[in-house]
């Protein structure tokens, strides 16, 4: 591998050292090169800090990021730019970095699980191939920081909430393209989980506050706070597919449904969900003796779960619960939130929560040594700032969260804007169900509704840790680019 430096940001990025803080601008680039598909990709990594500023030009943040390009391209107004976002919020991006899109991931085996000696090895299914990528770390996450001034604490109302984070963040991208000669391209916003809501919202603010129109936006895993905070018997009843798929991988259901490809039973369950469930809870206590027996015999049937534990519940049985008493006879393990295919052990067997999420600790016992050694070793980015896998950004202001109809009117504006939601059949804090939920819901009047897709996999939050899903779903994102470009058609309507 050839290094070429910008000697003068690596001075600096070398005084900082001293004092542990980055440079509020700063850029280092190194040359690589990948196999994709079995042909050779060689490209260039730059990765350092842009900054924020406020109305009178003053910088209030740094913001962290690295940035993919396909060395040999002679004009980069044919291709796509790729900009990806975790979630959280308070997540840096490092999960989609350093598992799926990225043209280097980590050593694991191939259900997602550490493995030591840790570090990274080439991606053969990135989509570097296709599209140029950027991967952001808003404030607070990764490397970037807020800047204080002098004797004064930062104002962390300009950031830490979901318009706020919308705001400079769409700011902060006018800039990187800008300064990237990037506004010609097809371009595509990528949001994980939070990130779901994030790029929601980004489509919206792109086009009204910077004139920047997308071609795309994919949503990874989305978490919509219409539904999760809100509660009620949409919200409750939406987790049942959830259940019906985690109980099958486990092989916990009768053979009726067992016998059935994944694919082939959880339709019925959706159905059952959508038109006897939700209008089961909605009837609260005031629903027949017969209508609740009925129904909770079916979701014992559906989810594994005892009859009488549905019925405690009224009908209406937490995610949590799910979590640790799904696997309660049968050997007494609890289950994943992220990802139900992870299993843990609990000091005792009876209770209503898991004492702790077996897939997040199994999945920063990778994720953590693997960006800290990538980003210092591989890409020559040397710090002593602590790379904040999730970052203080409590309090979070939640209000006003209009980001499903920010996507419904910037894709009525711009008849070139296509949707893609991709989630895990077994992720049990944004349940594919829910997903699939949001995306009817964004567009209601239904006109649009070819121009989303949704795919499903067999895993959880993080789908591309299984290596199977980490091809299907990056194939699915090279298609969906394929099917959104332009191609020369005049943006209208016919």
């Amino acid at each position: 591998m050839r290094t070429s430096l910008f000697f003068f940001s690596f001075i600096i990025c070398a005084l900082s050292f001293g004092q542990r803080s980055l440079p509020v601008d700063t850029t280092v680039i190194t040359e690589h090169q990948v196999t994709i598909n079995g042909k050779l990709i060689k490209y260039t990594a730059e990765t350092g800090t842009q900054p924020v500023w406020d109305e009178a030009g003053k910088p209030i943040a740094s913001v962290h990021y690295t940035y993919y390009t396909k060395n040999d391209v002679k004009n980069n107004e044919a291709r796509p730019l790729l900009i990806s976002f975790n979630g959280g919020p308070g997540s840096g991006s490092v999960w989609m970095h350093l598992a799926y899109t990225g043209p280097r991931i980590l050593k694991i085996d191939d259900e997602g699980y550490p493995v030591q000696p840790y570090g990274v090895k080439e991606n053969p299914y990135s989509v570097l191939d296709v599209t140029d990528i950027v991967y952001v770390n808003p404030v607070n996450t990764g490397y970037s920081r807020t800047i204080p001034e002098s004797g004064k604490e930062v104002d962390r109302s300009k950031f830490f909430g979901i318009n706020e984070d919308i705001a400079y963040l769409s700011d902060w991208i006018n800039t990187f393209v800008t300064r990237h000669n990037r506004w010609r391209s097809p371009k595509y916003i990528i949001g994980e989980s939070y990130g779901g809501t994030r790029v929601m919202g980004l489509s919206l603010a792109l086009q009204n506050r910077q004139w920047m129109y997308l071609n795309g936006v994919i949503m990874v895993s989305p978490a919509d706070y219409k539904v999760i905070r809100v509660g009620g018997p949409v919200s409750s009843a939406l987790n049942l597919p959830y259940y019906a798929a985690s109980a099958w991988h486990h092989q916990l259901l009768d053979d009726a449904y067992q016998n059935k490809e994944l694919e082939d039973f959880l339709p019925e369950v959706e159905d059952f969900t959508i038109n006897e469930l939700i209008p089961a809870i909605a009837k609260g206590g005031f629903i027949s003796e017969n209508e609740r027996q009925s129904i909770a015999i079916k979701m014992a049937e559906y989810s594994s779960l005892e009859r009488k534990d549905i019925l405690d519940h009224n009908l209406d049985v937490p995610t949590s619960f799910f979590w640790k008493n799904a696997m309660k006879e049968v050997g007494g393990y609890t289950i994943g939130r992220l990802d139900s295919r992870y299993k843990g052990i609990d000091r005792q067997l009876f209770g209503a929560r898991p004492d702790y999420n077996s897939e997040i600790t199994s999945w920063l016992h990778s994720f953590t040594p693997a960006i800290n050694y990538y980003l210092q070793e591989e890409l020559k980015f040397k710090t002593d700032v602590k790379y904040n896998m999730f970052g203080p950004v409590r309090p979070w202001n939640n209000d006003n969260d209009n980001t499903r109809d920010d996507l419904r009117q910037a894709m009525a504006q711009n008849p070139y804007l296509k949707v893609l939601v991709q989630s895990g059949y077994y992720d049990g804090a944004t349940t594919y169900f829910n997903a699939k939920y949001t995306m009817w819901q964004v567009d209601p009047s239904g006109r649009m509704k070819d121009r989303f897709t949704f795919k499903g996999y067999r895993s959880g939050h993080m789908m591309y840790l299984r290596r199977e899903d980490l091809k299907n779903a990056n194939d699915d994102i090279r298609e969906f680019i394929k099917n959104s470009l332009s191609n020369g058609e005049s943006a209208k309507y016919d």
